[in-house]
């Protein structure tokens, strides 16, 4: 079985973007030595677009075979003209609302989203699924997640998109390593406590 991991940027009171998911105000603790870091670890959960620019579309995936992402999160590139921005990988976007996809390479699972992931972990693969986001997925699949990884950057926004939209409940999570950088960021690994 292969794991679900829900890695995903966040400030340090819990938010992965404003009120309507706008996560722009990350994007300048992203300096080179936590690129390198993204770079050389995670090099799968940068977008294809980003891999091209920064010339590293040619690092192989370490941890990830395919994505699952959310509409609003699909928008973000669709808004851009990018029709398949992780085109390196299997890409799923849950959706009841798109209706076909725009691309080839992209699925919509459009019904028992929790049902088709764990199908997807059930798959013989030596890679796991990376869902990217956002919140209301990220609160559909609590149960299915089986790791954390939680890009925290040093800023402090009161509001905005939490990292879980869900009901109130208790998950427990056991931290496995913390790595800090000289911008401030930290990225922190938990496992799920089953």
């Amino acid at each position: 079985m292969r794991k679900l991991t829900y890695y995903i940027a966040c400030s340090i009171d819990g938010f992965i973007g404003d009120p309507q998911g706008d996560a722009s105000a990350m994007f300048a603790f992203v300096d080179e030595e936590f690129f390198g870091f993204l770079a050389a670890e995670y090099p799968e959960t940068i977008p294809t677009p980003g891999r091209r620019q920064t010339n590293i579309d040619h690092l192989p995936n370490k941890r990830f075979d395919t994505i699952v992402q959310g509409r609003a999160s699909y928008d973000l590139a669709l808004r851009e003209g990018v029709t398949s921005p992780y085109a390196h990988l299997r890409e799923y976007v849950a959706s009841r609302t798109l209706g076909e996809s725009p691309d080839p390479n992209v699925e919509i699972i459009a019904d028992d989203l929790p049902g088709r992931v764990r199908a997807l972990k059930a798959e013989d693969s030596a890679y796991g699924v990376y869902l990217c986001g956002g919140a209301e997925i990220a609160g559909e699949l609590l149960d299915e997640i089986d790791e954390l990884i939680i890009k925290t950057y040093p800023i402090v926004q009161g509001s905005g998109m939490p990292m879980f939209a869900a009901g109130f409940s208790i998950t427990q999570f056991a931290l496995e390593s913390v790595r800090t950088f000289g911008n401030g960021v930290l990225v922190r690994t938990y496992s799920r406590k089953r």
